[in-house]
């Protein structure tokens, strides 16, 4: 009794509760009572107005179980680390273990251009004198003799014709003819552009032809140093050291360097702005032609990105001219993603569902491909050559698997057209850092320099000009500023602000605060004992 206070009836209850409530209203009901019509007036409003507050209760809850963001930028000035740079010289090896179907491929793109457009290419556009590279070390990778290995024939190049009926006229398409393993499904390969044909065949047969090498090559072992592409190399005033690059060879974009690619040395720090304190490289822009038919750019590819990140030159990278100097000016953006309920991405990959197949940090260019490669080989049993293989796959080969092409490119369709599933698989990084160039261009050397320059190129680096052409071409990358923006995203409806609107809400439908639903709960704990204590006393008269 001394816990519980009791009441006569409900309605002394419930008359007690009006009058003495924190909730505006409520007492009208018990004043009017005299009124009937005055307390079902007040009694519609307050019921409307517990509608009301619920109603738009609902709407809160329902936008913050969306887990809507809103994104911040700030500016932040510091010295900073500066990105790490890569550089190819578009102009892959010729592989001496696989010289021989690389010529047999020239012939045989020498003979498509022939019979596509009636031009004769074996003077201009091959050479095949130039050096070949020679693999060492070969005993322990088993018998690769490529005596077994044949260029197919039904992938010939055609010209396919179609007729426009609103103009009448015959456009014309190039392509290559793809079937699967019993020949049932065929497709064409197809492009407007005969060049674009011409390039993407030579390539399908490039890969076939460099699956017959070993996984694994020994770059080092190679003659070529960076000095027969990079003449000159400073940053911030002080020349480069050795320790400042690595070297690796691309398929396609040939040698590459790339420079401060952990970013751990102390010596790469940027504290100041300007082109002065950027890194500034002369280089080699000539082609050999060791396998001309890759790519139809002269120059260099360079591409900005971040350290321990692989970097996908075909993706990203852009091309310096040759007999150009060129400048490009960098601003760093910072990106901060939530993440969990608020968005997919990941901090370092280890919670992807996708096994990377590169060394370094995750990025989404990096799961796309490995979750790409991983389909490829389980759905057409070998993977593509310029990805990374899993473990126990190998390199697709038209000889072993007829059908490869047919398989790979319906499968990168699909990919492009987002119908895999890897973009699901792939989330963006939580973390990511972006840069914004912008490039200027000026000739160099000058009509009037570049004797100077050649001779002064000639006697320190052993510069060898045998052409006309230009053949040496000056880059420049700089900080512009070393403030940079931070995008990062933050809940739009935080649990703070959550119960701030809940409590707004409370305050304007019935002028009251967390204590008047304090109240509200004492009433519903009364009702519920005094209806227990009825009961009893029922049960107990009954008994009696």
């Amino acid at each position: 009794e001394g816990l519980i206070e009791f009441y006569d009836s409900f309605k002394d209850m419930f008359e007690f509760f009006c009058k003495n409530t924190t909730i505006h209203g409520t007492i009208r009901l018990v004043c009017s009572d005299s009124n009937r019509m005055k307390t079902a007036f007040w009694t519609l409003l307050l019921l409307a107005s517990f509608g009301m507050l619920y109603w738009q209760f609902a709407l809160m809850f329902s936008q913050y179980w969306a887990y809507p963001v809103v994104l911040t930028m700030s500016m932040h000035s510091e010295p900073k680390m500066f990105p790490a740079i890569t550089i190819c010289n578009l102009d892959p090896y010729r592989f001496e273990l696989v010289s021989e179907h690389l010529v047999q491929l020239d012939r045989m793109a020498e003979e498509s251009i022939t019979f596509l457009y009636g031009v004769n290419t074996s003077a201009s556009l091959f050479h095949m004198n130039e050096k070949n590279i020679h693999i060492k070390d070969l005993s322990n990778v088993g018998n690769l003799s490529t005596s077994s290995f044949k260029l197919s024939q039904n992938f010939s190049l055609l010209r396919m014709f179609d007729h426009n009926n609103k103009s009448g006229r015959r456009h014309s398409s190039v392509g290559f003819r793809l079937c699967n393993a019993t020949g049932g499904n065929c497709f064409y390969k197809t492009y407007s552009s005969g060049m674009d044909a011409i390039l993407e065949w030579y390539r399908f047969h490039y890969m076939n032809i460099m699956s017959q090498l070993p996984v694994i090559i020994n770059i080092s072992d190679h003659e070529e140093q960076i000095e027969d592409m990079v003449y000159s190399c400073q940053y911030d005033g002080e020349p480069c050291r050795p320790s400042d690059y690595v070297h690796f060879h691309h398929p396609v974009f040939g040698s590459c360097y790339t420079f401060n690619s952990k970013g751990t040395d102390s010596f790469w720090t940027a504290t100041k702005p300007g082109i002065p304190y950027g890194l500034s490289l002369i280089l080699r822009a000539e082609q050999k032609d060791h396998i001309p038919l890759l790519s139809t750019v002269a120059g260099v590819k360079v591409m900005i990105h971040n350290h321990n990140q692989t970097p996908f030159l075909e993706h990203e990278g852009f091309d310096i001219r040759p007999g150009i100097a060129t400048t490009i000016g960098i601003q760093q953006d910072e990106v901060n993603r939530l993440g969990g309920n608020y968005g997919k991405c990941t901090t370092n990959g280890n919670d992807v569902n996708v096994k990377l197949l590169y060394n370094n940090s995750y990025t989404l260019q990096a799961c796309l491909h490995s979750c790409f490669q991983h389909i490829m080989v389980r759905k057409c049993g070998c993977g593509y050559y310029y990805y990374p293989l899993p473990p126990g796959a190998e390199y697709c080969d038209y000889n072993k698997q007829p059908a490869w092409g047919h398989c790979f490119y319906q499968l990168y369709n699909r990919l492009r057209n987002h119908h895999l599933n890897c973009f699901d698989q792939c989330p963006k990084p939580c973390r990511e850092s972006l840069y914004k160039v912008s490039a200027g261009t000026a000739k160099w050397p000058s009509t009037k320099s570049q004797d100077w320059v050649r001779q002064a190129l000639r006697h320190q680096n052993g510069y060898n000009s045998t052409s006309n052409r230009s053949d040496i071409a000056k880059v420049t990358i700089f900080y512009k500023q070393l403030n940079y923006q931070s995008v990062n995203e933050s809940p739009l409806l935080s649990e703070n602000l959550l119960l701030s609107s809940m409590g707004s809400q409370w305050s304007l439908w019935f002028g009251s605060s967390v204590l008047s639903v304090v109240e509200m709960f004492e009433l519903l704990i009364d009702t519920l004992v005094l209806s227990l204590l009825f009961c009893y006393q029922r049960f107990r008269s009954k008994k009696t």
